[in-house]
């Protein structure tokens, strides 16, 4: 089978969560995301496609959760799931194993964004970073939502921040 070589677009990320409310609230004022479908049950059903989907997805040790669906400025889907049976604690931060460590956002004024996601209840795992000091404005930090779940902040798209002479005064 011949397949086309081009680079598919991203489409969402799925992020599991102890409070759905708390999440989508957090997730809309603080990052600015749409909420394109408010938190909703699903329950495990064979009868509807969603039920079986998620029979198919999650197997059969599950009777319900909560979802939500939101969305990025450029489109990028945020689904946030809540298990009434999983762990509400933080997850262990683990980047050296096999796995999503972490998802990255865009924001030119990286210091706002970082005071304010600390503002509501989560933290700043390192100081504000520069990619280039002295040769290029880039920046970048490492963030906890109040959940625990860690993300970078760039400055600068991912593009101009790893291409060599991408960036011209």
């Amino acid at each position: 089978m011949n397949t086309p070589k081009y680079p598919r677009a991203f489409s969402h990320i799925g992020i599991t969560v102890p409070d759905i409310k708390k999440a989508v609230e957090f997730y809309k004022e603080v990052m600015g995301w749409y909420i394109i479908m408010p938190p909703s049950t699903v329950k495990k059903e064979r009868e509807t496609a969603i039920g079986q989907m998620c029979i198919d997805v999650f197997g059969e040790h599950w009777d319900t959760f909560e979802i939500a669906h939101m969305s990025t400025s450029d489109g990028i889907g945020i689904e946030l799931f809540s298990f009434p049976h999983g762990v509400k604690e933080a997850p262990e931060f683990t980047p050296f194993n096999t796995g999503l460590f972490h998802f990255c956002v865009q924001d030119p004024n990286i210091e706002a964004l970082t005071n304010k996601i600390v503002a509501y209840g989560g933290k700043q795992r390192m100081p504000i970073r520069e990619y280039y000091p002295n040769e290029k404005p880039f920046k970048m930090v490492y963030v906890e939502d109040p959940f625990g779940i860690v993300f970078e902040i760039y400055t600068h798209s991912y593009e101009l921040t790893y291409s060599s002479g991408a960036y011209q005064d």
